[in-house]
């Protein structure tokens, strides 16, 4: 227990937790632009939680040793992953109900107006593609619910990691 509770004092926790979310953010680079296929705007909103994972972790490698840095790195992993399993989930419902009436995607992401990701980085925010549309399978499985699985994972992790944390903090 105190293994789990004193792992994201050190640094390779988080330097893992950056790792596997930049390479995630390869990969849908590399999906888009060697395989061709268009993010649509589900994906977009994925690939700017998968981002924000990376920045947890990055934050959590620099500061793992300062408590408001690793509090502030706590605080985007749960929100990343959370979020981000929420729109995988709703993502993977509009592929279910996609020659629905009441089915519809945007094709401008509702980014604030202080921060148009889509139009600062576009190479990486631009919704091109059709949120319905199954363009990629692998195990029967279709992207977003693989990213389903993806963040599942990451919020059953910081689940684990920051209950025990608590756990062990409040023992004497």
């Amino acid at each position: 227990m105190n293994y789990l509770s004193n792992i994201t004092t050190s640094q390779r926790p988080w330097l893992l937790l950056a790792a596997s979310a930049l390479g995630l953010e390869l990969s849908a680079l590399y999906f888009q632009y060697v395989l061709g296929l268009a993010p649509c705007i589900m994906c977009v909103y994925q690939r700017l939680a998968i981002l924000t994972l990376f920045f947890a972790g990055a934050i959590g490698t620099i500061g793992h040793k300062n408590i408001l840095a690793r509090t502030l790195a706590y605080a985007l992993w749960a929100t990343s992953a959370i979020w981000g399993l929420i729109i995988a989930l709703e993502h993977v419902e509009m592929q279910k109900n996609s020659g629905s009436l009441f089915f519809s995607c945007e094709f401008i992401p509702n980014f604030p107006t202080w921060a148009p990701l889509h139009e600062w980085i576009p190479f990486l925010f631009e919704a091109t593609g059709d949120c319905g549309e199954i363009s990629w399978q692998f195990f029967n499985y279709s992207m977003p619910q693989w990213m389903v699985v993806v963040y599942s994972l990451y919020t059953a992790v910081f689940a684990l990691v920051f209950i025990n944390r608590l756990a062990c903090a409040k023992k004497p």
